[in-house]
């Protein structure tokens, strides 16, 4: 079961929105894109079924009336929360935004790798890390310049040496990997993702 937003759409840009749960292979999710006139229904209305990992709210604006052509923009609140990581990258991250993309990420394992721009060892495992996004998509995958700006969080998190990898989990760090030990960190990732 998968938790869905149904929304209504009428030609007087009014909305009205409700939870709904439906098994997952009646979900069709919906890209936004011009909607004409005639591809609404007779009464005025057409439903629509959007994805919806977490409760949120959507609201409906009327981007542009040209003759004939309703345009409309779906908007979740989602898109305002703040920063966030992309599933199948990596993504860089700050001393600012570090730990709100712990906290988005819930119960996921999350792994950092702190590096600095001359360190030699973290040059030969960042493609390797980027590997791993691409193959652990269940993982969040974040990465921290270890340079002045970034400093106090990583003194935070207790760095000694280059790379360390920290694996966290639940906005925890259970595991950490020092050193560019590529076999070591697919390990304490495969041993977190199992617990």
């Amino acid at each position: 079961m998968m938790s869905l937003i149904r929304f209504s759409i009428s030609p007087t840009t009014s909305v009205r929105s409700s939870p709904f749960s439906f098994p997952s292979s009646q979900l069709h999710p919906i890209v936004c894109s011009p909607v004409t006139k005639d591809s609404l229904s007779s009464s005025s209305s057409s439903s629509k079924l959007l994805n919806s990992s977490s409760t949120s709210s959507f609201s409906l604006s009327l981007k542009d009336v040209k003759r004939n052509c309703w345009a409309f923009r779906v908007r979740s609140s989602l898109d305002t929360v703040g920063p966030t990581a992309t599933v199948g990258q990596v993504t860089e991250v700050t001393k600012d935004t570090f730990w709100p993309i712990v906290k988005s990420a819930g119960d996921k394992t999350v792994v950092l790798d702190m590096y600095t721009q001359w360190c030699g060892p973290c040059k030969v495992m960042a493609p390797k890390f980027k590997d791993l996004s691409e193959n652990y998509l269940d993982v969040v995958f974040l990465k921290l310049d270890c340079n002045k700006d970034n400093k106090p969080l990583a003194k935070e998190l207790g760095i000694r040496v280059v790379p360390t990898f920290k694996i966290l989990k639940d906005s925890k760090i259970v595991r950490e990997v020092t050193g560019a030990k590529f076999d070591d960190l697919v390990v304490a990732i495969e041993g977190v993702r199992s617990s």
